[in-house]
């Protein structure tokens, strides 16, 4: 396959991550008491629910982007500041979880009989891991930001609140200069334990999902 072939083929792996994702966040949500999400109709597997076209393009450009955040509403909450962090972590533990199961796949699919089943199953690996990690980075938007919250003191909670403002700039900002500038600063900071984890979930076939990637975004 070429690589508009590839990238065309990427889509609905992407697609079907961010939902899972999403989803995830609306669904931990309503079990501690907050029914915000599904009562917008978020609490959907509807990718048309969760698509922020901006991010899905990221995707294809950066390698790794976001869905358009569940809404969540802390005051439905006992315990506001850790249930958070729960409604946080559980987005990207989907994530894991769906990389793992396409990892364990990859290794028991053969690339040359099935080879679309082979593709997806490399990008449905890579996508998850690179969600997981991306958006477990401690700065707000991003769910880290929340989960680092719920792990300090309350004080400290409230320190880093004050920083939230400029959580959207630096990560935008990062982008751009990544992009523009090729300063790889967001690679930098994930780019090591994405490949630790893609490589741990995918061993003998590591090489293999390599070249896909590189064929892909290359």
């Amino acid at each position: 396959m070429n690589k508009s072939q590839l990238l065309i083929l990427m889509t609905p792996v992407v697609l079907f991550s961010l939902t899972v994702h999403e989803y995830s966040h609306g669904r931990i949500a309503l079990l501690l008491g907050d029914d915000t999400a599904k009562r917008q109709g978020r609490l959907s597997f509807n990718p048309l629910r969760h698509l922020d076209p901006l991010g899905v393009l990221f995707f294809y450009f950066m390698g790794f982007g976001w869905a358009k955040p569940v809404p969540v509403d802390w005051r439905n909450f006992e315990n506001p500041r850790k249930d958070m962090m729960y409604v946080s972590v559980a987005g990207p533990m989907s994530n894991i979880i769906l990389a793992s199961a396409c990892g364990f796949f990859l290794r028991i699919t053969s690339p040359y009989e099935l080879p679309v089943i082979f593709y997806l199953l490399c990008f449905g690996v890579y996508i998850n891991v690179a969600l997981c990690v991306f958006n477990l980075l401690p700065v707000f938007p991003l769910d880290g930001a929340s989960v680092l919250k719920g792990l300090v003191s309350r004080g400290m909670a409230v320190r880093l609140s004050m920083l939230d403002r400029y959580g959207a700039i630096l990560i935008l900002g990062a982008f751009l200069l990544d992009h523009f500038a090729h300063t790889r600063i967001l690679w930098s900071l994930i780019g090591v334990p994405i490949i630790y984890v893609v490589r741990l979930l995918t061993r003998e076939m590591f090489p293999l999902l390599q070249d896909v990637l590189i064929r892909s975004f290359g």
